[in-house]
Protein backbone atom coordinates (compact mmCIF):
# COMPACT_ATOMS: atom_id res chain seq x y z
CA UNK A 1 0.00 0.00 0.00
CA UNK A 2 0.66 3.58 -0.67
CA UNK A 3 1.77 5.33 2.33
CA UNK A 4 1.62 9.52 2.33
CA UNK A 5 3.81 11.42 4.38
CA UNK A 6 2.20 14.72 5.38
CA UNK A 7 1.08 16.67 8.64
CA UNK A 8 -2.93 17.92 8.92
CA UNK A 9 -2.20 21.64 8.11
CA UNK A 10 -0.17 20.93 4.78
CA UNK A 11 -2.47 22.15 2.01
CA UNK A 12 0.19 19.98 -0.84
CA UNK A 13 -0.63 17.05 1.20
CA UNK A 14 -4.23 17.70 1.26
CA UNK A 15 -4.50 17.84 -2.31
CA UNK A 16 -3.04 14.36 -3.09
CA UNK A 17 -5.94 12.46 -0.14
CA UNK A 18 -8.68 14.20 -2.21
CA UNK A 19 -6.74 12.68 -4.98
CA UNK A 20 -6.28 9.55 -3.98
CA UNK A 21 -9.53 9.31 -2.23
CA UNK A 22 -11.24 10.69 -5.60
CA UNK A 23 -9.27 7.74 -7.56
CA UNK A 24 -10.32 5.24 -5.12
CA UNK A 25 -6.10 4.57 -4.46
CA UNK A 26 -5.91 2.79 -0.78
CA UNK A 27 -3.00 4.51 1.03
CA UNK A 28 -1.70 5.04 4.55
CA UNK A 29 -1.07 8.55 6.29
CA UNK A 30 2.29 8.71 8.01
CA UNK A 31 2.89 11.72 10.11
CA UNK A 32 5.79 13.77 8.86
CA UNK A 33 6.61 16.89 10.89
CA UNK A 34 9.15 18.83 8.16
CA UNK A 35 10.36 21.29 11.14
CA UNK A 36 12.06 18.44 12.89
CA UNK A 37 13.88 17.67 9.56
CA UNK A 38 14.85 14.20 9.76
CA UNK A 39 17.78 12.56 8.01
CA UNK A 40 15.61 9.49 6.74
CA UNK A 41 12.93 12.12 5.86
CA UNK A 42 15.65 13.59 3.42
CA UNK A 43 16.90 10.78 1.96
CA UNK A 44 13.14 10.70 0.63
CA UNK A 45 12.70 13.71 -0.62
CA UNK A 46 16.15 15.98 -0.70
CA UNK A 47 14.26 19.38 -0.36
CA UNK A 48 12.38 18.42 3.20
CA UNK A 49 9.31 18.86 2.02
CA UNK A 50 5.97 17.16 2.26
CA UNK A 51 4.41 15.12 0.76
CA UNK A 52 6.51 12.25 -0.13
CA UNK A 53 4.72 8.88 -1.26
CA UNK A 54 6.13 5.85 -0.79
CA UNK A 55 5.37 2.46 -2.27
CA UNK A 56 7.69 -0.17 -0.26
CA UNK A 57 6.84 -3.62 -2.12
CA UNK A 58 7.44 -1.64 -5.21
CA UNK A 59 10.39 0.94 -4.45
CA UNK A 60 8.73 3.71 -5.46
CA UNK A 61 9.23 7.11 -3.65
CA UNK A 62 7.50 10.40 -5.13
CA UNK A 63 7.94 13.90 -3.51
CA UNK A 64 6.36 17.13 -4.77
CA UNK A 65 2.68 17.47 -4.98
CA UNK A 66 2.19 18.21 -8.87
CA UNK A 67 3.93 15.64 -9.79
CA UNK A 68 3.04 13.31 -7.27
CA UNK A 69 -0.65 14.35 -8.67
CA UNK A 70 0.87 13.70 -12.43
CA UNK A 71 1.96 10.11 -11.79
CA UNK A 72 -1.45 9.15 -10.54
CA UNK A 73 -3.39 10.70 -13.17
CA UNK A 74 -1.40 8.57 -15.91
CA UNK A 75 -1.23 5.60 -14.06
CA UNK A 76 -5.01 5.18 -12.30
CA UNK A 77 -7.75 6.23 -15.53
CA UNK A 78 -9.93 6.61 -12.93
CA UNK A 79 -12.05 9.61 -12.18
CA UNK A 80 -9.26 11.86 -14.45
CA UNK A 81 -9.08 15.18 -12.88
CA UNK A 82 -6.55 16.35 -15.60
CA UNK A 83 -8.70 16.19 -18.67
CA UNK A 84 -10.43 17.69 -21.82
CA UNK A 85 -9.11 19.20 -24.67
CA UNK A 86 -5.54 20.64 -24.62
CA UNK A 87 -6.60 24.16 -23.51
CA UNK A 88 -8.69 22.50 -20.98
CA UNK A 89 -5.81 20.85 -19.79
CA UNK A 90 -3.84 23.49 -20.00
CA UNK A 91 -6.35 25.43 -18.00
CA UNK A 92 -6.62 22.96 -15.15
CA UNK A 93 -2.57 22.94 -15.08
CA UNK A 94 -2.64 27.21 -15.06
CA UNK A 95 -5.10 27.24 -11.82
CA UNK A 96 -3.48 24.72 -10.07
CA UNK A 97 -0.14 26.87 -10.33
CA UNK A 98 -2.01 29.72 -9.21
CA UNK A 99 -3.70 28.11 -5.76
CA UNK A 100 -0.41 26.60 -5.08
CA UNK A 101 1.93 29.42 -5.41
CA UNK A 102 -0.04 32.61 -5.38
CA UNK A 103 -2.83 31.53 -3.11
CA UNK A 104 -0.33 29.34 -1.23
CA UNK A 105 2.79 32.73 -0.83
CA UNK A 106 -0.11 35.59 -0.26
CA UNK A 107 -2.51 33.55 2.30
CA UNK A 108 -1.89 29.86 3.18
CA UNK A 109 2.25 30.37 4.05
CA UNK A 110 1.53 33.35 5.78
CA UNK A 111 -1.43 31.92 8.42
CA UNK A 112 0.63 29.12 8.94
CA UNK A 113 3.65 31.06 9.73
CA UNK A 114 1.52 33.17 12.52
CA UNK A 115 -0.88 31.57 13.47
CA UNK A 116 0.91 27.88 13.41
CA UNK A 117 4.84 28.16 13.60
CA UNK A 118 5.14 30.70 15.76
CA UNK A 119 2.59 29.53 18.09
CA UNK A 120 3.56 26.19 18.33
CA UNK A 121 7.19 25.69 16.85
CA UNK A 122 9.06 28.84 17.84
CA UNK A 123 6.61 30.10 20.50
CA UNK A 124 6.38 33.68 19.27
CA UNK A 125 3.86 36.28 18.91
CA UNK A 126 2.12 36.63 15.42
CA UNK A 127 2.40 39.76 13.31
CA UNK A 128 -0.79 41.17 13.15
CA UNK A 129 0.13 42.86 10.20
CA UNK A 130 1.34 39.95 8.47
CA UNK A 131 -2.25 38.29 9.40
CA UNK A 132 -4.25 41.56 8.22
CA UNK A 133 -2.72 41.49 4.95
CA UNK A 134 -3.21 37.51 4.39
CA UNK A 135 -7.01 37.60 5.04
CA UNK A 136 -7.21 40.46 2.62
CA UNK A 137 -5.34 38.57 -0.17
CA UNK A 138 -7.66 36.11 0.63
CA UNK A 139 -11.08 38.34 -0.07
CA UNK A 140 -8.82 39.46 -3.22
CA UNK A 141 -8.43 35.74 -4.45
CA UNK A 142 -11.78 34.53 -3.28
CA UNK A 143 -13.51 37.49 -6.07
CA UNK A 144 -11.50 35.62 -8.61
CA UNK A 145 -13.04 32.07 -7.42
CA UNK A 146 -16.29 34.13 -7.29
CA UNK A 147 -16.00 35.09 -11.04
CA UNK A 148 -15.21 31.52 -12.45
CA UNK A 149 -18.06 30.01 -10.67
CA UNK A 150 -20.18 32.85 -11.98
CA UNK A 151 -19.08 31.35 -15.67
CA UNK A 152 -18.71 28.06 -14.84
CA UNK A 153 -20.08 25.07 -12.79
CA UNK A 154 -16.37 24.07 -11.76
CA UNK A 155 -13.34 26.01 -11.63
CA UNK A 156 -11.50 24.79 -14.64
CA UNK A 157 -15.15 24.11 -16.77
CA UNK A 158 -17.65 21.88 -16.58
CA UNK A 159 -16.28 19.07 -13.97
CA UNK A 160 -14.71 18.73 -11.36
CA UNK A 161 -10.76 18.40 -11.93
CA UNK A 162 -7.61 18.86 -10.06
CA UNK A 163 -7.80 22.59 -10.11
CA UNK A 164 -10.48 22.15 -7.75
CA UNK A 165 -8.74 20.07 -5.65
CA UNK A 166 -5.94 22.03 -5.00
CA UNK A 167 -8.14 25.24 -4.10
CA UNK A 168 -10.10 23.40 -2.38
CA UNK A 169 -6.87 21.50 0.09
CA UNK A 170 -5.39 25.27 0.02
CA UNK A 171 -8.69 27.31 1.33
CA UNK A 172 -9.47 24.45 3.81
CA UNK A 173 -6.17 25.16 5.71
CA UNK A 174 -6.75 29.16 5.34
CA UNK A 175 -10.29 28.27 7.06
CA UNK A 176 -9.13 25.65 9.40
CA UNK A 177 -6.57 28.90 10.99
CA UNK A 178 -9.34 31.26 10.64
CA UNK A 179 -7.87 33.58 7.97
CA UNK A 180 -11.40 33.14 5.51
CA UNK A 181 -14.13 35.42 5.77
CA UNK A 182 -16.86 33.95 3.29
CA UNK A 183 -19.06 37.54 3.57
CA UNK A 184 -19.91 38.50 0.54
CA UNK A 185 -18.31 35.25 -1.81
CA UNK A 186 -21.47 33.64 -2.09
CA UNK A 187 -20.40 31.60 -4.78
CA UNK A 188 -16.90 30.98 -3.70
CA UNK A 189 -18.80 29.25 -0.70
CA UNK A 190 -21.25 27.58 -2.38
CA UNK A 191 -18.75 25.80 -4.80
CA UNK A 192 -16.66 25.30 -1.19
CA UNK A 193 -19.30 23.71 0.99
CA UNK A 194 -19.60 21.23 -2.20
CA UNK A 195 -16.60 19.95 -1.59
CA UNK A 196 -17.10 19.48 2.42
CA UNK A 197 -19.97 17.22 1.62
CA UNK A 198 -17.72 14.93 -0.35
CA UNK A 199 -16.74 11.81 1.39
CA UNK A 200 -13.41 13.05 0.08
CA UNK A 201 -13.18 15.49 2.10
CA UNK A 202 -14.89 13.91 5.58
CA UNK A 203 -11.16 13.04 6.88
CA UNK A 204 -9.96 16.31 6.33
CA UNK A 205 -12.46 17.77 7.99
CA UNK A 206 -11.69 15.97 11.19
CA UNK A 207 -7.76 16.82 11.33
CA UNK A 208 -6.92 18.59 14.17
CA UNK A 209 -3.48 20.16 14.71
CA UNK A 210 -2.41 19.54 17.86
CA UNK A 211 -2.32 23.49 19.58
CA UNK A 212 -4.40 24.95 16.91
CA UNK A 213 -8.13 24.41 17.23
CA UNK A 214 -10.01 25.55 14.11
CA UNK A 215 -12.63 27.84 14.21
CA UNK A 216 -16.12 26.07 15.01
CA UNK A 217 -17.70 26.38 11.62
CA UNK A 218 -14.77 24.75 9.79
CA UNK A 219 -16.39 21.18 9.60
CA UNK A 220 -20.08 22.16 9.39
CA UNK A 221 -21.05 21.11 6.16
CA UNK A 222 -23.93 23.46 5.94
CA UNK A 223 -21.64 26.54 7.31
Amino acid sequence: MWRLYQFPLCPFSRKLRLLLAEKGVPFELVRENPWEMRDEFFLMNPTGRTPVMREPNKNITLSDSRAIAEYFEETIPKNPMINGTASNRAEIRRLMALFDENWFGDVTGPLLMERFTKRVITRQAPNSQALRNAMRLADEHLDYVDYLIDHRPWLAGSTMTLADLTAAAQISVADYLGGINWQGHEQARGWYSVFKSRPSFQPLLADRMEGVPPPKHYADINA
